[in-house]
């Protein structure tokens, strides 16, 4: 009977820990197959106003991760100041974020605000987190330490 009592609490335990998403370590950057914001160019948004597609000539290593430009020009930007061009929270939802979770997003929804890049998990979520973004970056900045481990 001990041992099956032990048995069922550590099944919870590792339960609780699946469950608890900032027990996970998540990687610092959202990527796919190593691939920053899905292969889309940060500095496009800043410099097209709109999410622009990276070409694969054009790749630059950073915080682990291969990040993609559409032009040789944005490549030089991204390269002389990440910090100003890449996503914020890491490229993960920033309304996930200020809610105390992470999740993936959709490079079309997107929002500059204050001179930052913040990316929704979709347009519908962008739209909620729209209404309140003062409050949800101030939510997420204050989770974000926590969530990338630190």
């Amino acid at each position: 009977m001990k041992l099956y009592r032990q048995g069922i609490l550590l099944l919870l335990g590792t339960i609780i820990l699946l469950f608890n998403t900032q027990a996970w370590s998540v990687d610092p950057v959202f990527n796919q197959r190593g691939i920053a914001i899905r292969g889309y160019d940060p500095v496009a948004y800043f410099t097209d106003d709109k999410p622009k597609k990276g070409d694969p000539n054009y790749v630059h290593r950073w915080m682990g991760t291969s990040w993609q430009f559409a032009s040789k020009s944005n490549f030089e930007s991204f390269v002389n100041n990440p910090e100003k061009y890449a996503p914020q929270y890491g490229g993960y939802c920033a309304y996930a974020a200020s809610s105390g979770y992470v999740a993936s997003t959709d490079p079309n929804a997107w929002t500059i605000h204050n001179d930052k890049l913040y990316l929704n998990y979709s347009k519908s979520v962008r739209k909620t987190w729209i209404k309140n973004k003062n409050g949800h970056i101030k939510s997420a900045d204050k989770n974000w330490p926590g969530l990338k481990g630190g």
